[in-house]
Formats: C-alpha cells, structure tokens, sequence
C-alpha cells in the first residue's frame, strides 16, 4: 500500500494538490457567485471528511486526508495552488487543473498502482461533489440548473484524464 514515503516531496505536493485541484475545475468551469462557491467548498470538504470516516479507504487516502488536517499541509497545498495559478487567467484554471489531474494520474499509475484506482475515484467523487452543490444560473436559488454544461463537460474531462467512468 502507498503512503507518503512511496512519493518524493515534490510528487506528494502534487497528489496533495490534486484533491483541491478535483474541485476547483469544476467551480471555474461555471462559477456561481459567493454562496455557490462556499456551498461547492463545503462539498469538497465534506468529500474528504467522508472518506476518512469510510472504513473502505485505503492506506494512501488516508494519508492524504491526514496531511490536510495540519496546518502545514494545507499551508503546502495553497502554496502549490497559487504558484500553479499565478499567471492564469480565470478561463486557464479549469484546463489547468485538469491537465494537472491527468499527470497525478499517470504518477498514481506509476508510483502507487495498488491505490491509484481508489484514489482517482475520491477525485471523481469530490468533482461530482462539487458540480452537485450549487445551482448554477440561479437567482436567490430560484430557477438555474443544478450541473451546468460546461460542468457536465468539465466532469467528463475529468473522468477522461483520471480513467474512471464519467
């Protein structure tokens, strides 16, 4: 089983890096406003909290789950984000994010096949999640759709790069 001594440091960075990743292309596929990006935040920590809880998940899902417990791995995590997105402009980060899925997929391919099938599956999860939260479109909450299309599109890209079913 993987863990984070299977990575070097700047290949566990990455897979940290991916949970966040997983969520924030679906929110800058179609931003909804404060509320729906507090309400998409919540989903992706709700995932996470979710599969530490999950009697299922494996030694390399909790591994990560604990390292965004501490302060510095969330420090590490932000860190890597906004070197990752300095320069982007906000259509960028959506096709970012999903590029950098795709690497963390073939690293889970290489480094961690044991656990890769699992782990790509919470980052489905949490960009199914996050899609699922708020409505897009809406006012007030009234009216809108609940997955937009250019989140249907990004939750297929997704699928796409990380192998699993979309």
């Amino acid at each position: 089983m993987a863990n984070k001594q299977s990575f070097s440091p700047e290949e566990w960075n990455k897979v940290m890096e991916s949970v966040a990743l997983s969520g924030m292309a679906v929110t800058a596929a179609d931003p909804s406003g404060l509320i729906g990006l507090l309400q998409e935040s919540f989903a992706s920590a709700g995932a996470l909290i979710k599969a530490k809880s999950d009697a299922g998940s494996g030694e390399l899902i909790k591994a990560v789950v604990a390292e965004f417990e501490t302060s510095e791995g969330r420090s590490a995590v932000r860190e890597a984000l906004k070197k990752r997105f300095a320069d982007a402009k906000p259509a960028d980060v959506s096709q970012r994010s999903i590029a950098a899925l795709g690497e963390v997929s073939a690293l889970l391919d290489r480094k961690a096949p044991q656990d890769a099938a699992a782990f790509k599956q919470l980052l489905s999860t949490i960009s199914s999640k996050v899609a699922d939260a708020a409505k897009e479109g809406s006012v007030l909450g009234f009216g809108g759709q609940k997955v937009s299309d250019a989140e249907k599109a990004t939750l297929n890209d997704i699928a796409k790069v990380l192998g699993v079913a979309a």
